[in-house]
């Protein structure tokens, strides 16, 4: 059995394949108020905190794990009371389409690994959640899109923050007429990274730097605070470690981002500031600050009309409830997770990464 980190250095910049097999049974033939089984792939630190979540779900089931390190494996065995036959690693995962304890797989692995495992997954019958950014580009968005369309499975982003209460809060009071029209976002998202080594610092899997990770919570942040999608971007990069940040893997970029209505965002993603997790939304009538605005929790807000002071529950626990909804009972949520959102998001980091490149405002069409 190979390791992740063997599995990793051979899958990178792969392609993988696995035989079409039965599209998945459809949301809605799933007994009222029943549980989501949901297998995780990927057992590092998030994976854990997800796993750690769901035992406060109410309509999600953590059933299963998949890694390629066998101590996780039994790990999480014991630690969670997961059956040893609804464990694989990552050479046997396609033996996944025969589990019937098994209805959903959590891809939380690099994202340059998300495109062949959600694709793996589509044609072994399952619905997919997938970590964000969803992949490393939208070409392979759209595709992953298209094999989880064809085989008749869901496919969901982990948009954890598009059930937080008070990020919902602000979003009521938009729609609600009132910030009056908004004018201005502005979304600082970054931290200090640390280990020179992780992944998340090599271009083969991360697919970039900042942007491909802390960068989308200000370019999907902007979308859902703003309540429209950009027609435009301009973007600059600054690096100042060239050691730590090699080419292809940004430091630090700003970006703008234009909207129909007229509104106008000014971002930040980083690798190289701490303290920066930061929104701001302006409007001619009023305003909201969340600060923090995407971490775990408790989230804090406040508008011009006071203090947001809804309760803190954790973000994961909601989120794999509400997912479970939305497959299980074609629920639809208040801001989009699936798929066709993700393909969003990739689109304008695209988009970023193009305008950095030319110095050019780029259009943008979603």
């Amino acid at each position: 059995m190979s390791t992740r980190r063997d599995f990793i250095r051979k899958i990178a910049g792969s392609a993988i394949t696995a035989a079409a097999v039965p599209q998945a049974l459809m949301a809605g033939n799933q007994p009222e108020g029943a549980a989501l089984k949901v297998a995780i792939m990927g057992l590092g630190s998030y994976g854990n905190r997800v796993a750690e979540a769901m035992q406060a779900c109410t309509r999600a089931k953590l059933a299963g794990a998949i890694s390629g390190t066998p101590s996780k494996l039994a790990a999480w065995q014991s630690r969670y009371g997961i059956a040893e036959k609804n464990c694989y690693h990552y050479d046997n995962f396609d033996e996944i389409r025969n589990n019937r304890d098994i209805d959903a797989v959590y891809v939380i692995v690099p994202n340059a690994l998300h495109h062949d495992f959600v694709l793996r997954a589509a044609r072994a019958g399952k619905h997919v959640i997938c970590e964000k950014p969803m992949a490393v580009n939208a070409k392979q968005a759209a595709e992953m899109v298209a094999a989880c369309d064809k085989a008749g499975v869901k496919l969901l982003v982990g948009y954890r923050m598009h059930f937080e209460p008070k990020t919902l809060e602000v979003i009521r009071m938009r729609k609600a007429g009132d910030f009056g029209k908004i004018k201005f976002f502005q979304g600082l998202s970054g931290f200090n990274i640390g280990d020179p080594t992780q992944w998340r610092l090599k271009k083969e899997l991360a697919g970039g730097g900042a942007m491909m990770d802390i960068g989308i919570y200000s370019i999907n942040g902007a979308r859902y605070m703003i309540g429209e999608d950009p027609v435009w971007v301009t973007a600059q990069e600054t690096k100042t470690d060239f050691v730590k940040f090699r080419e292809g893997v940004d430091e630090t970029i700003q970006f703008q981002l234009g909207f129909p209505g007229g509104a106008v965002a000014s971002c930040l993603s980083t690798y190289s500031l701490n303290n920066l997790d930061r929104f701001f939304l302006d409007g001619e009538k009023g305003w909201a600050e969340m600060l923090p605005s995407t971490g775990y929790g408790p989230i804090k807000g406040r508008t011009h009309k006071g203090e947001l002071t809804q309760p803190h529950i954790t973000h994961q626990t909601i989120q794999m409830d509400e997912m479970a909804a939305i497959i299980l009972d074609n629920k639809q949520p208040v801001v989009p997770v699936d798929g066709r959102e993700g393909l969003k998001d990739m689109k304008i980091i695209d988009a970023i990464y193009e305008a950095v490149k030319t110095g050019k405002k780029t259009e943008l069409s979603l």
